[in-house]
Formats: structure tokens, sequence, C-alpha cells
């Protein structure tokens, strides 16, 4: 599997769009750069917050982060930004690599006779 990592030109497309710039009001981020990693280390293994190596900082103070991104619809900017780079093929993912698991299949559907109109007929 590719690793998802942030590219230089990616970085420099999206740094403008993000919150805690030097020219903001309120704190100044420490590294936006870091924690958009950290954000795609989660996104990669799919492991859970508490998971997150230290070299990305606290992962309680991490997922604060991401979950204020969120209501603010700071992601939403970042994808439509980062979507019209039309390169991203290799995340594509299909029916036929990966399995949905079982409890995740629609229920099956039982076919239950009708009773007959006539009675007799039985």
């Amino acid at each position: 599997m590719p690793r998802i990592q942030l590219q230089d030109h990616q970085w420099e497309r999206i740094k403008n769009l993000l919150p805690g710039k030097n020219s903001d009001c309120g704190v100044t981020a420490k590294c936006n750069r870091t924690f958009l990693e950290a954000v795609l280390w989660i996104t990669r293994t799919g492991a859970p917050w508490r998971d997150l190596p230290q070299k990305f900082g606290k992962w309680h103070s991490v997922y604060v982060r991401y979950d204020r991104w969120c209501q603010k619809g700071i992601w939403v900017d970042v994808f439509e930004e980062l979507s019209k780079d039309r390169d991203f093929e290799y995340i594509m993912i299909d029916g036929s690599i990966a399995r949905v698991h079982q409890h995740g299949a629609p229920k099956k559907q039982l076919r239950m006779k009708r009773p007959s109109v006539n009675p007799e007929a039985v």
C-alpha cells in the first residue's frame, strides 16, 4: 500500500488555508504540517487516536484540534483545494480490493410462501 504523506507542492497549496498562522488572531500553531501528518497517519493505519506515535505530540491534543477543524469546516476547504489535483487514482478502492465485513452486508431477505387463494389447492 502506498504511504500517504503530504507532499511539498500540496503543502504549499493549503498552508494559507489553515488556522494558526502568525497573521491570525489567537494562538499560533506550533506546526500545522506535523498535525496534518498525524491525521494522515491515523487515516492510513486506521488506529485509534490513543495509538498515535509520540513524535506527533499528545494524542488528545491532536484529536481536539482535529475535531475543532471539523466543526469549523477547515477540512472541506483543504479537500476542495487538494481535489483540484486530479491525480488521486491510487486511493481508489472498489469491491475487488476490499471485502465488506459480514455485518456490513445487507440483510438476506427470506422468501415467504404466499397462501393460496384456494385453500383446497394445498
